[in-house]
């Protein structure tokens, strides 16, 4: 029980700035859902879409962990794409354990249409913000990335 001299956590700039941080993803995340819904795509699915865009090939490990999501989590989301045509899995030509991710065609055509109407989205929530802001805000996201990580590596537990 808080005590009548104690702060509310409300009352600290660092649990205000995490509050928005936290609602402006969330509700960009609801305006982008509403702006892809007539590509057939949910966020979850832009988000792998674009990944094999930038990175053709990727393993489906990989493409998981920069996600920052679970295999199954995975499992679930690339049969939609792959049954679409928008991807396709191959096995490693070196370790057959292992599947590579590509887009295919009608892919790629899709992830550059759902990338213009992410890149518009952005542009028009934050065009009233100067460059110069929006950079501060990113070094501290990223900064605050590296923080988070750090701890969550220094919380695992040693294999003794």
């Amino acid at each position: 029980m808080m005590n009548k001299n104690q702060a509310f956590p409300w009352d600290h700039p660092r649990f205000r700035s995490w509050i928005g941080v936290a609602r402006a993803c969330q509700l960009m995340q609801q305006a982008m859902s509403r702006a892809i819904a007539g590509l057939g795509i949910k966020p979850p699915h832009l988000d792998i879409l674009v990944n094999l865009y930038r990175f053709d090939g990727i393993s489906q490990q990989e493409l998981a962990r920069k996600l920052l999501v679970g295999r199954s989590n995975m499992s679930m989301l690339l049969p939609h794409l792959e049954k679409r045509g928008l991807i396709e899995r191959r096995a490693d030509a070196k370790d057959k354990r292992v599947l590579r991710l590509s887009l295919t065609e009608a892919g790629r055509s899709l992830t550059e249409e759902a990338m213009a109407i992410q890149t518009g989205l952005i542009e028009r929530a934050l065009s009233p913000t100067p460059a110069e802001r929006c950079l501060q805000v990113a070094e501290a996201m990223e900064d605050l990335i590296h923080i988070l990580q750090t701890m969550d590596a220094d919380d695992e537990p040693d294999d003794a």
